[in-house]
């Protein structure tokens, strides 16, 4: 959401077009098998409707873990990885969430200000709000500045392992952010106020496509949720081995961040690990429910 804000204040600006396609700002970057940049617009990088292949598979998360925690992974890298497979579907046509849409459009976001992604978040984002807790890793960086609660993934011996010091470059533009809940729920509620963007913004990021799952649509880098009480939840989630964060602002303008310090599927049963997970990460998204519900 932090990039899709960043976008959003250059579509502002008149530097991007939400409906201009990616080939504009990266030429000859993005093509491969199906791929063509020239068919994928800005609004579908940032809605997961580009149909563009998940590089993640094949990088770190898909193997052992704990063997290239400490790797650092160039953004090209990356990109290269997920471009050398062909695309997963047309674009426009489907809604897949995929990492390879945010390490585009931090891309995206450098060519058109010529200035680093991080510090462009910083500036436009994290100082504009007083926020001391909220940064985008440096390159290089394997821990967390601070105070801060470890971290466990399972290891491939199957044991609960600290996993806190990692090199977060494999996620880059798609999920490297620090923050802290309080921070988060700051963030959130200027995304919706008006601190960062216009009215007009704010409801094209609003503009949301079914998912995968009932009553959660996907707008622009926003996810939205029905609530048990009625009202839509608006706000974005992360997965990183080790945590797992969910959160978002209700009608009424609360909002509530709730942080574990573990994947679902790493506390899973792993007798019945896919079940399992989907319950423990229902009890985050109940807590979630039930804040923004005062129950």
């Amino acid at each position: 959401t932090f990039v899709a804000v960043v976008v959003m204040q250059l579509v502002q600006e008149g530097k991007v077009g939400l409906d201009e396609p990616i080939e504009t700002y990266l030429p000859g970057l993005i093509k491969g098998e199906g791929i063509d940049g020239s068919k994928i617009t800005v609004r579908q990088l940032l809605q997961h409707t580009s149909g563009l292949p998940e590089y993640t598979d094949t990088t770190p998360g898909s193997g052992d873990i704990f063997q290239v925690k400490d790797h650092y992974i160039p953004p090209r890298d990356l990109l290269g990885t997920a471009l050398g497979k062909p695309a997963a579907f047309e674009p426009g046509t489907q809604w897949k969430y995929t990492n390879t849409n945010y390490i585009v459009l931090g891309m995206l976001v450098e060519r058109v200000s010529q200035r680093p992604v991080g510090e462009q978040i910083d500036e436009r984002i994290v100082k504009k709000l007083g926020l001391s807790h909220t940064y985008f890793p440096a390159p290089g960086d394997r821990s967390i500045k601070g105070t801060h609660p470890q971290g466990y993934h399972l290891s491939a011996e199957g044991k609960l392992e600290d996993i806190t010091e990692m090199d977060p470059a494999w996620a880059w533009a798609a999920g490297a952010m620090v923050s802290t809940p309080s921070e988060l729920n700051t963030f959130f509620q200027a995304v919706f106020d008006g601190r960062l963007l216009t009215q007009s913004s704010i409801d094209e990021m609003k503009k949301g496509v079914d998912t995968d799952k009932a009553g959660v649509v996907y707008g622009l880098g926003l996810i939205g949720r029905s609530l048990s009480c009625g009202g839509t939840a608006w706000g974005h989630g992360g997965d990183i081995a080790g945590y797992h964060t969910r959160g978002g602002v209700g009608p009424d303008g609360t909002a509530v961040t709730v942080a574990v310090t573990a994947l679902p599927t790493a506390i899973a049963d792993q007798n019945n690990p896919e079940s399992s997970a989907k319950e423990k990460a229902g009890k985050v998204d109940e807590a979630v429910d039930a804040a923004l519900c005062h129950k």
